[in-house]
């Protein structure tokens, strides 16, 4: 297949053929103008962490850049190629600035006649306290870590100190050694020849003669030289971190960030990056969902009590029952939940509605297991292909091509989604339900605070941001080889382990799911769990009136299936009852007294 047309995106007007039942009431009013995927706040925040949080950068560019034989996850909510976009972008930033970094100290190095060599030791003791303080939070490794880190900030005091006295006076170098307690300034200034005569000559006499002064002015110039690396180098961390600033001010801003043509992250990368995009786009949002066996619901979160119904189809004695399809269920089912975009109060008043369910997205996703394709292009996402495969996935009921309504809600400008799957299947008599339901919860706090974090240090006086540079100043060097590290092992990786010419596989993970985080707030639990009983409600009283305009019975299906007051969705079985919701009161029919169920799921607890 040479090319493919993306399919319709979830959220739109149709949920796909089949599904609708005609309805003689007055035409439904406009869900919520829907949010385009690139353009959300979920969106604009993941790409804020790229920069932010290089474990989530490098995890984002080895799912979608690295193994370019996987499909993407679906990205509900989100662009998932925009994110990979300001990921490289964000890679390409830091190496550039490592390099930078490096280089300034391997010049100071040699400028210096490694004078700068001073300040290894300091800067390894105080990253061997770092290390020591989290490995444990035992006394024994808070005190290792304090001795550490404050030997370290000593030793780079007074060789600091050293190098200033040298810059600013004439006294002889023998006199700084005794101001050092570790006595490397000693150590240093023997093995590059200051401590000899001759060199005590130029410094004391540097008006001596011809070679004495010039010896003076050199060994002078390498003392400001190695003064002055770390100077150098706080200055080149403030750049970097007023880069990101920038970024978080301009193309990431909530004003401009809509504007997706204009996103210089996108145009700055090469082909690889613009042929893997158009990919990631066709595949992330199409009702085709490619998987692996290990994880089908992939990018969908976590999965939030799934349940499953079986129910005998008993025709009625008033009634002469007809065959019941799965799309004829779907389809009592569709109108039902759309109709939950509508809001119930005044027409006059029905405008100023924003409730997250009025826009609700409902359409029809086949799942295709990835075994058996040859490539990652032979995926059937054109739309006749696709609709061969959700036609017959339908009715088939097979285990590996299964075919879901999924109903979603984006919640908290896409910070939190719900995603209901329904599955039904009739077979020998019996009904067969399933109900996935899955959320992806709000993104991390350090994501979420991006803006904060861009506007502090856009607005820190200049004192504050030069302190602040110079504490991240130490760390710099250490972090610059890892980075450059990585990028060659990467590379090489990447030269040598053959992914563009592997068979395709499933998505092993999803961007939205990288960036979640496992904790919400009451508010956004209290709208995951109404959104979920809503949801369920519905798809409960679709399927009980298809049964029931089909000619069968519903007694059996009502037992099973309790509504209670506060819409709680209960599914008996034959140890008693299981429940879908937070803290109700079971009612078994037939049972002397009333059961309760405190059961709740993560998250809501």
């Amino acid at each position: 297949m040479t090319s493919n047309e993306v399919p319709a995106q979830p959220g739109e007007q149709a949920a796909g053929p089949g599904l609708h039942k005609e309805s003689a009431g007055a035409p439904a009013p406009a869900p919520l103008p829907a949010v385009p995927p690139g353009a959300s706040e979920a969106t604009r925040l993941l790409c804020a962490g790229t920069y932010l949080d290089d474990a989530y950068r490098d995890a984002v560019i080895d799912e979608l850049y690295v193994h370019e034989e996987r499909f993407a996850a679906p990205s509900l909510g989100i662009d998932a190629a925009r994110v990979l976009a300001h990921a490289l972008r964000a890679r390409r930033f830091e190496r550039g600035w490592s390099a930078a970094i490096l280089l300034t100290w391997v010049v100071g190095v040699v400028l210096s006649r490694g004078l700068a060599w001073g300040y290894a030791l300091p800067v390894v003791m105080l990253g061997l306290g770092r290390f020591v303080h989290g490995l444990s939070t035992a006394w024994p490794a808070r005190l290792g870590s304090f001795l550490l880190r404050w030997y370290g900030r000593l030793s780079l005091a007074f060789f600091v100190l050293a190098l200033a006295v040298m810059a600013f006076s004439a006294s002889l170098p023998g006199f700084l050694s005794v101001l050092s307690p570790v006595g490397l300034v000693d150590s240093l200034l023997s093995d590059s020849g200051l401590t000899d005569s001759s060199s005590a000559d130029a410094w004391s006499d540097p008006i001596g003669g011809t070679g004495s002064t010039a010896a003076g002015l050199a060994w002078l110039f390498a003392v400001w030289v190695a003064l002055l690396v770390p100077v150098a180098v706080a200055v080149l961390v403030t750049l970097q971190r007023g880069q990101f600033a920038r970024v978080l001010a301009r193309e990431l801003s909530r004003e401009d960030f809509p504007d997706v043509v204009s996103d210089p992250a996108e145009r700055a990368e090469g082909l690889r990056f613009h042929r893997l995009r158009d990919r990631v786009r066709i595949e992330q949002h199409g009702p085709l969902v490619m998987y692996r066996p290990g994880d089908p619901f992939c990018g969908a979160g976590e999965p939030f009590k799934p349940w499953s119904l079986s129910v005998e189809l008993v025709p009625r004695a008033d009634a002469t029952a007809v065959p019941l399809d799965n799309g004829e269920i779907l389809a009592r089912i569709v109108p039902l939940v759309e109709a939950l975009r509508v809001p119930s109060g005044s027409p006059a008043v029905a405008g100023a509605v924003r409730d997250r369910l009025r826009a609700l997205e409902v359409d029809q996703c086949v799942f295709l297991p990835v075994d058996g394709l040859a490539t990652r292009a032979a995926a059937p996402y054109d739309p006749a292909t696709f609709e061969t495969h959700r036609a017959a996935a339908l009715e088939e009921g097979g285990e590996t091509r299964r075919h879901f309504l999924r109903i979603r809600v984006g919640g908290w400008h896409e910070g939190v989604v719900t995603t209901v799957f329904v599955r039904v299947h009739t077979q020998g008599g019996m009904l067969m339900m399933e109900v996935a339901p899955h959320v992806l919860w709000p993104l991390r706090p350090l994501f979420q605070n991006a803006d904060r974090i861009a506007h502090q240090y856009r607005h820190h006086h200049h004192f504050g941001k030069a302190m602040w540079a110079l504490t991240h100043s130490p760390r710099a060097a250490v972090d610059a080889l890892l980075t450059l590290a990585r990028a060659l092992g990467g590379g090489w990786g990447s030269a040598t382990e053959g992914h563009g010419a592997a068979l395709p596989e499933g998505p092993a993970t999803a961007v939205r799911e990288l960036g979640s985080d496992d904790e919400a707030s009451l508010f956004q639990q209290m709208d995951v769990a109404r959104y979920l009983k809503t949801v369920q409600q519905r798809v409960a009283a679709g399927v009980k009136g298809a049964l029931h305009e089909a000619g069968y019975q519903t007694a059996e299906f009502e037992q099973r299936i309790v509504h209670v007051a506060d819409g709680g969705v209960y599914v008996e079985s034959a140890q008693g009852a299981v429940g879908i919701g937070d803290h109700n009161t079971l009612t078994h029919h037939g049972d002397p007294a009333p059961q309760s169920d405190s059961a709740s799921p993560k998250g809501s607890s």
